[in-house]
């Protein structure tokens, strides 16, 4: 084994498998949950899932857990792991991301991860395209998706793109070490991102205005208070009609242009589906 793929049930972790098995690059799949075959048990929470995972590994694909982060690059080091890949944020790169619930954890795994002697490199994408699957319980009933600020731009990552970057860099020494923000091809705002959606399906998708306070009383329960004000306030920051940077980190690690918006909703079409 020499490749380890932490957060095996997730949508770039599953991405980034096929991709390894297609090309027969040995590799174990980790989950706090293992639930197939050939799945070892690596809860990124408990150290004691830790060794058996590790061992014989000499990369690692890491999703951002901080919570025993210092015990993850410990035990990395003894089983004698060289390279680390990891899915951080580019919400580490904003001002205060220190005090950001966003960004606060992935801060933390680089930085644990950049005071070792471990080789990393970091993948910082933006908005993943998937939220919007946030608004398909809306859509699928008829509803107006409500937004507290539908002119916010985002720049949407389809999970694919993520997958096949990861893939580039686990497999291609030359891009070891370095970090890339990975960005989709354009800046859109929610309710373009929404008019793309509705295209797509071949049927009106409308959305309604709502104020910050009455989003966040709707996401209780879902989403714990400050990551809830925390998104509030990027979204506020980006509705004045600033689009979102996009950057060229995709195609430069994967050889093609990032999947448009409308890639991700043609791929995707069946979770909107009435």
């Amino acid at each position: 084994m020499s490749i380890l793929v932490t957060g095996a049930r997730g949508a770039v972790a599953r991405g980034l498998t096929t991709l390894l098995t297609a090309r027969g690059v040995p590799h174990r799949l980790g989950s706090r949950a293992p639930d197939t075959p050939g799945t070892v048990h690596c809860d990124l929470g408990d150290p004691g899932t830790f060794p058996a995972a590790l061992e014989g590994i000499r990369s690692v694909f890491l999703y951002a857990d901080a919570s025993r982060i210092e015990d993850f690059v410990a035990e990395a080091v003894t089983a004698g792991v060289e390279h680390v890949v990891l899915l951080s944020s580019s919400s580490v790169l904003a001002p205060g991301a220190a005090d950001s619930p966003l960004a606060a954890s992935h801060l933390a795994v680089e930085q644990a991860l950049s005071a070792s002697p471990l080789r990393t490199t970091l993948l910082r994408p933006g908005a993943f395209a998937s939220n919007a699957l946030g608004w398909a319980r809306s859509l699928r009933a008829g509803r107006p998706v409500r937004l507290p600020y539908p002119g916010a731009h985002t720049d949407p990552v389809h999970e694919r793109d993520l997958a096949e970057a990861a893939f580039a860099v686990l497999t291609d020494r030359a891009h070891t070490g370095r970090a890339y923000t990975l960005t989709g091809p354009q800046s859109l705002t929610f309710a373009a991102q929404l008019a793309v959606v509705g295209e797509v399906l071949g049927r009106p998708t409308a959305f309604e205005p709502v104020s910050a306070e009455e989003w966040k009383a709707e996401a209780d329960g879902r989403i714990p208070g400050p990551y809830a004000d925390a998104l509030l306030d990027f979204w506020a920051a980006s509705a004045d009609g600033s689009p979102a940077a996009v950057t060229g980190a995709v195609e430069r690690l994967t050889g093609h242009p990032a999947r448009t918006f409308e890639e991700w909703v043609r791929d995707h079409a069946g979770a909107f589906a009435v």
